[in-house]
């Protein structure tokens, strides 16, 4: 029984740990504006929604947004240009770096 009440609260308590928050910090360092931000867990097969809604990431700016409810820091981040134009980065570990866009990311 001990053990059961042990196992329960292992449980619990990872479960609890699954879902966090994360502070990301993102710099366009790729020369275009930024219209477009998108989030998605490296698992995720689709993008999540746009992050920067009506503001825009101008070049030479950075911007630190705040999601949550994800399980790893592991993320896949996609930016978008006026034109369209998409710059996409892979597997960023989001508690160890921040997140900068340049010309080399541009898919």
């Amino acid at each position: 029984m001990k053990n059961l009440a042990c196992l329960l609260l292992a449980l619990c308590f990872s479960a609890v740990a699954s879902a966090a928050d994360y502070s990301i910090v993102v710099s366009n360092k790729s020369g275009y504006d930024f219209y477009h931000l998108y989030v998605s867990s490296v698992s995720s097969e689709e993008w999540e929604e746009d992050i920067l809604g009506v503001d825009v990431l101008p070049s030479g700016e950075k911007v630190t947004v705040t999601i949550s409810g994800f399980d790893s820091p592991h993320f896949d981040i996609r930016a978008v240009d006026e034109e369209g134009d998409t710059f996409t980065l892979y597997d960023i570990d989001v508690e160890k770096y921040d997140v900068v866009f340049t010309l080399e990311a541009q898919d």
